[in-house]
């Protein structure tokens, strides 16, 4: 009798273990579906460009295109680490603008407008990251510690930051030394350095969020904080750490931009408005704004489908006060077929 319970059990175990193996695989599917649901979006746009223009698919355009995308996406993974946890960080896009203005007026002689301080390029990209994580450890100290409002407390920093850039140069621009700008202007090849670099950032973004055990923390504060807590979490920790690397990456976005232009303008981020592009680029991508759900596959694809759209209206010379409401209703359209091929979690 004894014999025949241990055999049932086992076989139980069996059939238990054969069914979660099951789950498991069925769950897979569906996240590598939901990770997958801009493709076809993009399919389509890529056949709309090709045929409107025979110059989309051209060597040129493609690399052109993707260097012209990558300030955006670094910017994006910092923000898409931000709204993993629930939070959000308005402020990036002036991050975008002060980190690299602050380094270059530092380097550059002040009858360019600059501090007359005159610092190596090297030293200026250490300013640069520095700003983009002060700014960051601000913003987290004052959301996490300080409990105050996240959406207000980066609205005021966003203005605040601006008004800084603008002031220490007077509004003017600022023309970038050749070291200060190769992230942004130099080529590997026929491929841009920083297109290299923002593939990088993704992957290994991407790879720390799936197998690292901070990673895996990040999605567990959004999806439940005070569950994450119990599980012994260190939640204001992981919260604060994840602002001070949304500023450094938004800063290195905004160091590249301005490589690839040559300059850093007193506009460049809060007087462009790219933090729009940035949120759009995250929730059509499937990062949700709730917290706790998305990927950088598809925060990688929102920021592809946008870059795509912009450069068919470039290449096709589409009017300039029509390219807003064509770029909203693309968005949308993106939004709601994302939803319906990679299902509710996609379009939260």
């Amino acid at each position: 009798m004894s014999e025949t319970k241990d055999n049932m059990a086992a076989l139980a175990a069996d059939v238990e273990s054969a069914l979660e193996r099951k789950r498991s695989k069925s769950a897979a599917a569906i996240s590598w579906i939901r990770e997958a649901a801009l493709l076809p979006v993009l399919a389509v746009l890529i056949v709309v460009g090709a045929l409107l223009n025979p110059h989309f698919l051209t060597v040129s355009n493609i690399t052109g295109l993707g260097q012209q995308i990558s300030s955006l996406g670094v910017v994006v993974v910092g923000e898409s680490l931000i709204l993993l946890t629930g939070g959000m960080d308005l402020s990036l896009e002036s991050i975008y603008g002060l980190a690299p203005m602050v380094a270059a007026w530092l380097i550059v002689p002040a009858a360019s407008f600059g501090s007359g301080l005159m610092l190596s390029p090297f030293l200026g990209v250490l300013v640069l990251l520095a700003v983009g994580v002060a700014v960051g450890l601000v913003n987290g100290l004052l959301i996490v510690k300080g409990r105050l409002n996240g959406f207000i407390v980066t609205l005021g920093m966003t203005i605040l930051l601006a008004g800084i850039q603008d002031g220490i140069v007077k509004g003017q621009s600022l023309i970038l030394p050749p070291g200060f700008s190769y992230l942004g202007s130099a080529y590997w090849g026929k491929i841009p350095v920083s297109l290299v670099v923002t593939a990088a950032i993704f992957v290994v973004t991407g790879l720390f969020l799936r197998y690292h055990r901070t990673g895996r923390a990040i999605y567990a504060i959004g999806g439940n904080r005070e569950a994450a807590r119990a599980a012994g979490i260190k939640v204001d920790k992981v919260r604060i750490g994840v602002y001070m690397a949304g500023g450094l990456l938004a800063a290195v976005g905004g160091w590249m931009e301005a490589g690839r232009v040559s300059s850093v303008a007193a506009s460049q981020g809060y007087g462009e408005g790219i933090i729009f592009a940035v949120f759009a680029a995250a929730v059509i991508g499937g990062v949700s704004l709730q917290g706790g759900k998305g990927n950088m596959v598809g925060a990688a694809s929102g920021v592809i489908l946008l870059g795509v759209v912009q450069n068919i209206l470039d290449l096709e010379n589409a009017p300039n006060y029509w390219i807003d409401a064509i770029d909203g209703a693309v968005i949308l359209l993106a939004l709601v077929l994302a939803r319906v091929i990679g299902g509710e979690a996609s379009a939260e």
